[in-house]
């Protein structure tokens, strides 16, 4: 099966991160938010994998290399117009189609296995949300087969609480339910397609992780989720004590004190009398100075927090991070 990354969007919510990186390059924990997702791809048997790239390209063709083909997109084409036009490089069986933004631990052989069993064109994966206000929410029949959507309703207006994951399971054939625009949009123009043609459309509900990484709020509260084990990743680093992994080249020594759950990467210095309180995160490379009180914060890599700075519920990051993400062995 292939499989294909949506990689080209301009991440504007996560400004003023996304100013310096794309957001699929975005560090969570030990390595992009983008490369949970190649893993994740690649441990549910997906052989081929491609990506369409626009924003801060070239960082994500350095970090992935051969692991991914790529198209670059001169214009942004679209949700849907990116990937009809990697089309050739899909094949003409079943592919899978996923954000390189998205946290998520999701069966995809589960949403591939139903996609097939339904006979469906297109299967939209879809979780519970608790506020319908920030998704478009999916309306379905008792089968599955979906009946519409609801953008963004009031709590009160809402007839569902399945909100869709942008994670979807396709036949070659969707792309006959295409306008010709070059702009392409799945929910503006070829949702209602689907729908007013009666083409076999299904929602799978999922019960995995799933979290879009659409906000900074957001990105804490996944790299914090990763950090618990709430979401389903490898966490690279050796366990030094209860709720505290270090990575390769560090040391916590120096520090006063330690209050878990604590993530440190490879190549950290922690200065002396630093106090670490978690749920927090150190990316590789990163400087800890004498005295620095960190909380409930993530520091990227490469970046160099002062002595005796003080950080509580912070994202610490610097120009560079790019240059200090590193592919993991193997």
């Amino acid at each position: 099966m292939r499989a294909m990354v949506l990689a080209a969007g301009l991440g504007t919510r996560l400004r003023p991160i996304t100013y310096e990186i794309a957001k699929p390059m975005v560090p969570v924990l030990d390595r992009p938010v983008m490369a949970h997702i190649v893993d994740l791809l690649e441990r549910s048997g997906v052989a081929e994998i491609v990506a369409n790239l626009h924003h801060f390209p070239d960082p994500i063709r350095d970090y992935f290399g051969e692991r991914v083909a790529y198209r670059y997109e001169e214009q942004l084409l679209g949700t849907a117009g990116g990937v009809r036009n990697c089309a050739d490089l899909l094949g003409d069986e079943t592919f899978l189609v996923i954000s390189g933004d998205a946290l998520t631990d999701i069966d995809l052989r589960a949403l591939v296995a139903s996609h097939r069993e339904r006979g469906a064109v297109a299967t939209l994966a879809a979780t519970r949300v608790a506020d319908p206000r920030e998704y478009g929410v999916v309306l379905h029949d008792g089968e599955g087969r979906i009946s519409g959507f609801q953008e963004k309703p009031e709590p009160q207006d809402a007839r569902s609480d399945l909100g869709s994951c942008g994670i979807y399971c396709l036949e070659p054939a969707i792309f006959d339910y295409f306008p010709p625009t070059p702009f392409v949009d799945w929910a503006q123009d070829v949702f209602p397609v689907l729908l007013a043609e009666r083409v076999p459309f299904f929602v799978h509900q999922i019960e995995e992780y799933w979290n879009d990484v659409g906000s900074l709020a957001e990105l804490r509260q996944g790299t914090f989720d990763a950090l618990a084990g709430e979401l389903r990743v490898e966490i690279a680093g050796t366990q030094v004590a209860a709720g505290i992994t270090v990575g390769e080249g560090s040391t916590i020594d120096g520090a006063q004190t330690l209050d878990g759950p604590i993530w440190v990467g490879r190549d950290v210095s922690i200065g002396a009398g630093t106090r670490l309180i978690g749920p927090l995160v150190i990316g590789d490379g990163a400087r800890i100075g004498d005295g620095a009180a960190l909380r409930e914060s993530i520091v990227f890599p490469g970046t160099e927090v002062a002595p005796d700075a003080i950080l509580i519920g912070a994202i610490a990051g610097h120009c560079g991070i790019a240059a200090s993400l590193r592919p993991r062995a193997g």
